[in-house]
């Protein structure tokens, strides 16, 4: 089981603005991975907008201008956390938008110096997906994981950057 060994990683996130950005595609899944993220930041005290894209692919763009500052065009946000669904055909088609996203949400971090919160299902199929989704009856919750994930971030770097003064475990919830 793949969410064996996933640590508590819940901090209080007050004052922090996160982008939620979602795909459009699989909707029931997508609904349950938007719903564990909004209830993540919510128990975290962040504020949070959410924002839908057409499909996975389209992701690392929302999240390089969402975590723009706001006076270079962009909104601004502390943190993203992304959200989408890619489960493998027939063709090569899921290995190429996989990669595409991967390396583009990972280079949007570096690049922006802000957390992406890595909520994109890569599944065999549609039944691994909603294991991982947060519905009712599922193991996982990929969506509060990659919220949590992008808080935690969020608080550690915010940490870091104040030259090691305080420990991120003292914002802990």
């Amino acid at each position: 089981m793949s969410g064996a060994g996933v640590p508590s990683l819940a901090v209080n996130a007050t004052g922090l603005r996160v982008a939620v950005i979602a795909g459009s595609w699989h909707t029931e899944i997508m609904e349950g991975l938007i719903a564990g993220a909004r209830e993540a930041i919510a128990a975290s005290g962040a504020e949070q907008s959410h924002f839908t894209v057409a499909g996975s692919f389209e992701l690392p763009a929302a999240a390089q201008i969402a975590l723009t500052p706001i006076a270079e065009g962009g909104g601004g946000f502390d943190a993203a956390v992304c959200l989408g669904v890619i489960i493998r055909g027939g063709t090569p088609h899921f290995e190429y938008v996989a990669s595409a996203v991967t390396d583009g949400l990972t280079r949007v971090q570096l690049d922006t110096g802000r957390p992406v919160g890595f909520g994109v299902l890569t599944t065999d199929n549609e039944e691994q997906a909603l294991d991982r989704s947060g519905l009712p009856g599922s193991r996982e919750s990929k969506g509060v994981e990659a919220a949590e994930a992008a808080l935690h971030l969020a608080i550690t770097m915010h940490a870091i950057s104040a030259g090691g003064l305080m420990h991120a475990e003292q914002h802990g919830a």
